[in-house]
């Protein structure tokens, strides 16, 4: 798949949820993941996994015939959702646009989804949407990015288990005037 083709597929409200959704190693199959957005409606959930899985995204690892239908658990591609450094490089100011409001409209999406959910309670939930300005030169900016990939890199082969559940996390950074 070109670059162009993985970031129209990635660019995408819907799909950055269904990725979200299947971070982790976690399998599920498009009834899962129906539960799990229920705000986004079945037809469009299963042409996203549908669009996902064609474009090499999401693969199938098992397939079961339920009630005359097949059945399909679906998993993350391990390279399948990175948009590497070139890919980004190659990237119009567009594209980075198109990004930056499809990544906005799927983390307002799944923090609503969070709020409506029984029992969804922000301070015990440790929830935290804090903004700041930080003043940097691009090589303290640099420096900073490496910190904090460094520290998410020492949790990101952590999966399902005793009391871990998935947390979104969004990191956003750029100049706010030259």
């Amino acid at each position: 798949m070109s670059p162009v083709d993985q970031l129209d597929l990635l660019l995408h409200p819907i799909r950055l949820r269904i990725v979200h959704a299947l971070s982790g190693n976690r399998v599920r199959t498009t009834s899962d993941l129906c539960r799990q957005l229920p705000d986004v409606p079945k037809t469009s959930l299963y042409r996203h996994v549908g669009l996902l899985a064609d474009g090499g995204i999401l693969e199938v690892v098992d397939e079961q015939r339920v009630h005359g239908a097949v059945e399909r658990h679906y998993r993350l591609r391990a390279d399948g959702a990175v948009v590497d450094r070139e890919t980004a490089l190659a990237m119009t100011l567009d594209d980075h646009r198109r990004g930056f409001t499809g990544a906005m409209a799927s983390l307002l999406a799944e923090f609503n989804a969070y709020l409506d959910r029984d029992g969804a309670n922000p301070p015990a939930d440790a929830v935290g949407y804090k903004q700041g300005v930080v003043w940097l030169n691009d090589d303290e900016a640099l420096e900073l990015a490496e910190e904090i990939v460094a520290s998410l890199r020492r949790r990101a082969a952590n999966g399902p288990g005793e009391g871990r559940r998935p947390r979104l996390l969004s990191l956003i950074s750029f100049p706010t005037q030259t």
